[in-house]
């Protein structure tokens, strides 16, 4: 990822200035080196949030993956106008959310990521949060590049592929991130038993 690379360059940078007594030296106050390690790596080398790409929500608004951070997500990949799959990932996602205890339901987030970056406008991305009457609240529909999606599928082990008619054949995933974007669950099929996916996100916001 470029993240990383940025990161191992920044190590290297503050390797440097430690050698030629720069500002983590022992002659500087221990601050600015906070602020270096804080610049360097302020997500694990497990998390998605490293990811430069950029996305589109559905309100139009510019993010990175790392907007997501804070509390635990749901991500799914899916597009808008699937008549069969998609329907079903983003149900089991409803179901998940209907799951959890309801003082807990506004700490999880629910994120789905369109694999059809043509017809999935920010605009028909809104249109099918109105449908499925999904709160701006906890939802974040996104839409990006080729490159940035193809990126984010492969970090999820998810395939896809456009057929000849615009559909798509693709994996059906649910990915559970954690507050620090991090994969901590994940469940494949449509239609599965969600109780593990609810346990796991009341174990993340529940734990000491």
């Amino acid at each position: 990822m470029k993240a990383l690379q940025l990161a191992a360059v920044l190590l290297l940078v503050a390797a440097s200035a430690i050698a030629e007594g720069g500002c983590c030296s022992t002659n500087t106050t221990p601050s600015c080196c906070a602020k270096a390690e804080l610049a360097a790596a302020p997500f694990s080398d497990q998390s998605l949030y490293q990811t430069e790409s950029k996305w589109t929500t559905d309100a139009n608004k510019q993010i990175k993956l790392a907007g997501l951070k804070g509390r635990p997500q749901v991500l799914v990949m899916f597009f808008a106008s699937c008549q069969y799959a998609c329907p079903i990932l983003v149900h089991d996602l409803t179901r998940i959310e209907a799951g959890l205890n309801p003082e807990l339901r506004g700490k999880v987030g629910f994120t789905l990521v369109t694999f059809d970056t043509k017809r999935d406008t920010p605009g028909a991305l809104a249109k099918f949060r109105e449908s499925r009457n999904l709160s701006p609240k906890n939802w974040t529909l996104l839409h990006g590049s080729d490159d940035d999606v193809l990126e984010l599928a492969a970090l999820l082990g998810v395939k896809y592929k456009q057929e000849a008619n615009g559909q798509f054949a693709h994996s059906n995933i649910i990915t559970v991130l954690n507050a620090e974007g991090e994969i901590v669950h994940q469940l494949t099929g449509l239609g599965q038993d969600i109780n593990g996916i609810v346990r796991k996100l009341e174990k993340l916001l529940t734990k000491d």
